[in-house]
């Protein structure tokens, strides 16, 4: 099994780094699959059980369940391991997800959730990745039995966020049981670079934008395994690397406003339909501050198989870094999985650092981690493609 790989999809927001080493391990100790070749990819559902504690406490009854499963996974799939076809093509998906950054008039960034007169928007500040990455599996000897459909699309899954209390694995988890429904096998839902991409934050937050949104990445998908043509003879590698990214650096002036803040709620905070309001700003700002010194660890893994490679990063890439990664590689084809192996929360560009705007405020890599994380997965896509 030294060879072998797994990928697992998990409905939630985010797992940290910790949590999901321990369903690895636990899963590379039952099975021999290396723990560095287990892939744990969180949706971004923002309607899952609060496995990160961003707002609320932690369910860790939930989460020890999980991890649980989530080994248990891993090791039923690799004791009903047979021999497969399989085959990888990209499609195209560009009425779900939107371009989040805009620039009002005055120069500021507006997140595309906050209602703002139109006429004083000059447009979005970059462009979306409508890519829809699909990998079909199945049977050698009966190559219409469908084993698995892995898909990857960048998006945030956070139609049925705001008011709702349901647990909900929003539109990919709908994706997810379409495609189940249509073809058999186990669907599997992989997040892309998503940090500047959102759903349309102004008009379908309810069950009937689900639905839309669903449907359409779950049409795109069987569009484009339509084209896929099946192989006996895949050629499968994978690689590892491991390395830390600086903290970001809290400035005077800004530790001097979060200490006002924080005189005022007393370390409290309240949670938003979306983004996040200057009490979590504030908190967040003192606790960089207070670990200057602290760095923070980043591991990538690449599964290729043949002209095709999917990459892993902890965390929410903003999708320029993705697209460029992407354009850069040695593959024909390269797919990024975010929110994979944990949560290190947002990487901006060097651009949209000067820019401002909520994902660059609630960061915590510091300004070089743009050019560290492409050298690092552009050197780990080359090394693996020489394999």
């Amino acid at each position: 099994m030294d060879n072998a790989c797994a990928v697992v999809s998990v409905e939630v927001c985010g797992l940290k780094s910790v949590d999901t080493g321990k369903a690895r391990t636990s899963a590379s100790a039952e099975t021999g699959i290396p723990a560095e070749n287990i892939l744990v990819a969180a949706t971004h559902t923002h309607s899952g059980p609060a496995a990160m504690g961003f707002f609320n406490p932690r369910e860790e009854e939930y989460l020890d369940e999980l991890l649980k499963n989530i080994s248990l996974a891993i090791q039923n799939a690799a004791q009903s391991m047979r021999p497969v076809v399989a085959g990888c093509a990209s499609g195209y998906e560009s009425t779900i997800s939107h371009y989040r950054r805009l620039c009002a008039d005055d120069g500021h960034v507006v997140m595309n959730w906050e209602p703002y007169p139109p006429e004083k928007i000059k447009g979005p500040l970059g462009e979306i990745d409508p890519e829809v990455g699909v990998v079909k599996i199945a049977e050698a000897e009966h190559p219409e039995n469908t084993v698995c459909i892995l898909f990857n699309h960048a998006g945030h899954p956070n139609v049925m966020s705001g008011d709702n209390y349901l647990i909900s694995g929003d539109y990919p988890g709908l994706a997810m049981r379409l495609l189940e429904k249509k073809y058999g096998g186990v669907a599997l839902f992989v997040n892309g670079a998503q940090g500047t991409m959102d759903i349309d934050g102004l008009r379908d937050r309810d069950w009937e934008g689900v639905e839309r949104t669903g449907n359409a990445l779950a049409a795109a998908v069987s569009e484009t395994a339509l084209g896929i043509t099946l192989h006996r003879s895949v050629r499968l590698r994978s690689g590892t690397v491991k390395y830390s990214l600086p903290p970001r650096k809290i400035s005077i002036k800004e530790l001097a406003w979060a200490e006002h803040i924080l005189e005022n709620t007393g370390g409290e905070v309240h949670a938003r339909p979306d983004g996040v309001g200057d009490d979590y700003k504030a908190l967040l700002f003192k606790k960089l501050h207070d670990n200057e010194s602290r760095k923070i660890d980043v591991d990538h893994t690449c599964i290729a198989l043949d002209d095709t490679a999917l990459i892993s990063f902890p965390g929410e890439l903003f999708t320029e870094i993705g697209m460029r990664i992407k354009g850069e590689s040695p593959f024909a084809r390269t797919l990024i999985a975010g929110l994979t192996n944990g949560e290190i929360g947002y990487v901006p560009t060097r651009k949209a650092i000067g820019e401002g705007g909520y994902a660059v405020e609630t960061r915590e890599a510091g300004d070089d981690a743009e050019d560290i994380v492409i050298s690092q997965c552009l050197a780990l896509l080359e090394k693996t493609y020489k394999m």
